[in-house]
């Protein structure tokens, strides 16, 4: 055990509020799953190595962009350490050696570990479809990395060209802000290979059926707007809301639009009817045509497919079911329901990256930074866990970022009882959100019977 800890049972933290939330994922346990099956073959010398592993899950929840920062974020805080149930902290280079030394197997592992924490603790495991349907959003983000890195290959990277990398593939429960899945890929996959196995990793993951499928919309973009793609998600019963991927069949179906009506809401897009049937499908679907005025004065064109009924889309929306009986609204919805995805994972993709450093850790062994991103994906659970966990309206909006930079990093003293449990948490009063978190930590704890209050340290 940390000699610190034997010698008082009072630590100063910069994160108290982290080692709150530490404090009840030991008593869930969760990462009892993750320790009974994965194994990595290394030699314990001082920690074992699902415990550096844990400290490096510990680092992502502490702000720390990179696994240097595990030395400075979490070593430098022994209090911290002990309240997720470490007696000590193993050195950054260590944690990278046993990143390194992971298998492919491992990061099976890691995955049926995970899916079992999902649906030990998530909403989206628990979706209730007969009230309503789930929304998945399927999406790849680029991850760059050196050229000398195991599967990074030219591909898409937004804003980098000529750039090097691998793609991450996400499934979000989008009403739920939770992770499904995250694969990596190699840099040059597109969506339209990666859609098949992301979303059957999402169906084992979420164990959904046939019935549970047909109340299931997977939204995507043109990455995976592709005939086959589409009529792969059709024939197994998912109802879709897609993008066209042909430039070339765009530009033949906005000629058939009979009437562009103008957006109520942006003055530059218009949209319309594609008044040509939709023969290729395997199941009935509808298309709109939709332009936006580019600066120079052209349009730039895009084809929503979709094979959803419009009473679904207002009540996703939360819509009145009356406006089914107006033209102009029954596009807006389409077209409003599509544009959601932005804030569904996209902002997702963009919160990981600036809140946990989705992008900054980079490893040149693929199955290390296949750990790192499962690792990572964990993390983002747990922000959006926390954030319900605490029921404070005034964090209810927070994204990663804010979660792991204001929320997670509330200082105050930590004091342990003789067995090395938590017993008291005292929050610094004058930190900004010491006041609003100090009713909601209060609820969370109480039953664990860990006392937090407010006080100058």
């Amino acid at each position: 055990m940390n000699k610190s800890i034997i010698d008082t049972t009072n630590h100063f933290s910069p994160a108290a509020s982290l080692a709150a939330i530490g404090v009840k994922l030991r008593q869930l346990d969760l990462f009892g799953p993750i320790r009974a099956q994965v194994q990595i073959k290394q030699k314990t010398v001082k920690h074992a190595p699902i415990d550096k592993l844990t400290d490096a899950f510990i680092s992502l929840l502490a702000g720390a962009h990179g696994l240097v920062e595990i030395n400075t974020r979490l070593r430098a805080d022994p209090g911290l350490q002990h309240a997720f149930g470490r007696a000590a902290c193993a050195e950054q280079s260590v944690v990278q050696e046993t990143l390194d030394a992971c298998m492919p197997e491992n990061v099976s592992q890691l995955h049926q570990a995970l899916d079992e924490i999902y649906r030990s603790h998530s909403q989206g495991f628990r979706h209730d479809y007969q009230a309503g349907s789930q929304l998945l959003d399927v999406d790849l983000t680029g991850m760059p990395c050196g050229p000398k890195a195991a599967f990074a290959t030219k591909g898409y990277f937004a804003g980098l060209y000529h750039r090097r990398g691998r793609q991450l593939g996400r499934v979000l429960a989008t009403r739920y802000e939770e992770v499904v899945v995250d694969q990596l890929f190699a840099g040059n996959v597109q969506l339209i290979k990666a859609l098949q196995p992301l979303v059957e990793a999402a169906e084992a993951t979420l164990q959904l059926d046939e019935a549970k499928r047909r109340r299931t919309i997977i939204r995507v973009d043109a990455g995976a707007g592709t005939e086959d793609d589409l009529n792969w998600l059709l024939a197994r019963g998912y109802e879709i809301m897609a993008k066209e991927y042909s430039g070339r069949r765009i530009a033949r179906l906005c000629k058939t639009v009979n009437e562009w009506i103008q957006d109520p809401n942006w003055s530059e897009r218009s949209f319309g009817w594609v008044s040509e049937p939709a023969t290729g499908y395997i199941r009935p679907v509808q298309r709109i045509a939709v332009r936006c005025r580019r600066i120079d004065g052209t349009f730039a064109y895009g084809i929503l497919i979709f094979s959803l009924e419009i009473q679904q889309v207002l009540t996703m929306l939360g819509w009145q079911a009356a406006q089914a009986s107006d033209s102009v609204a029954v596009l807006l919805a389409y077209v409003t329901f599509y544009d959601q995805r932005g804030g569904g994972i996209e902002t997702a993709f963009k919160g990981d990256k600036q809140g946990l450093g989705l992008t900054k850790r980079r490893k040149k062994r693929f199955e290390a930074q296949h750990m790192l991103v499962l690792l990572g994906s964990l993390a983002h659970n747990v922000v959006v866990w926390a954030r319900q966990w605490l029921s404070c309206h005034k964090i209810q909006h927070y994204g990663p970022l804010r979660m792991v930079r204001d929320v997670f990093h509330v200082s105050g003293l930590l004091r342990f009882d003789v067995s090395g449990a938590v017993a008291e948490i005292v929050l610094n009063q004058q930190a900004c959100l010491a006041h609003s978190l100090l009713h909601p930590l209060q609820s969370l704890l109480t039953p664990l019977h860990v006392v937090v209050t407010l006080g100058e340290t």
